[in-house]
């Protein structure tokens, strides 16, 4: 399951541009809590944590714990809106998760062993197909990432859904059954090397 992070938010009383102006006047974010079959929540946050949460590895299916004004509500961030020339936060978009509900969620996968991968001890490379995987989850069971060991993969080996860990009452969001997640190829040749080096030994003998 995600790790749940904790974060303090402040309630706003009005919506429109022109309070979210004033939040931001303020060096609030504004931002909504949404979903849930609850009325939204209006909320201003300090921009560091969003700009330190988006920042960190895994993001879209990590569980934030929301604490506003002594209450608390669990969430996912759903968007965050960028300023086009400071690429400094300027709204951002929680999805509330509501207990015994399923959610839509982009989950990290992270690969282990790489370093006593016979494939890639070869002198083969990693060929990842897929950085992340959009799954339908449990609102209450949201993996933190997923895992792909790498220590028994040969060159020309791929792994598939089948193959990742941490999938349990996880259902993947796309049509094509058992995909690749990712390739241990071939190494590439430098064919201009190769000639320069059978020219060399030519030119000796």
């Amino acid at each position: 399951m995600s790790k749940i992070t904790s974060i303090e938010a402040s309630a706003r009383a009005k919506a429109g541009k022109g309070a979210a102006r004033a939040t931001r006047r303020a060096g609030q974010v504004p931002g909504v809590i949404y979903g849930g079959k609850q009325e939204p929540t209006l909320i201003s946050i300090d921009p560091r944590i969003i700009i330190k949460g988006i920042q960190a590895s895994g993001w879209r299916s990590r569980v934030y714990e929301i604490k506003v004004d002594g209450k608390a509500e669990r969430a996912l961030v759903r968007d965050v809106q960028l300023h086009p020339v400071k690429d400094t936060p300027v709204h951002v978009d929680f999805l509330r998760l509501a207990a015994g509900s399923r959610v839509h969620v982009e989950v990290s996968v992270h690969f282990e062993n790489e370093e006593t991968c016979p494939g890639i001890k070869r002198g083969g490379v990693l060929n990842v197909v897929r950085h992340t995987i959009e799954v339908d989850v449990p609102a209450d069971n949201i993996p933190e990432f997923f895992t792909v060991d790498l220590s028994k993969l040969d060159i020309a080996d791929n792994v598939r859904w089948e193959d990742v860990q941490g999938t349990a009452g996880v259902t993947p969001l796309t049509h094509e059954e058992n995909f690749v997640v990712a390739s241990i190829a071939a190494p590439s040749v430098d064919t201009t090397e190769g000639a320069a080096e059978t020219a060399t030994e030519e030119a000796a003998s």
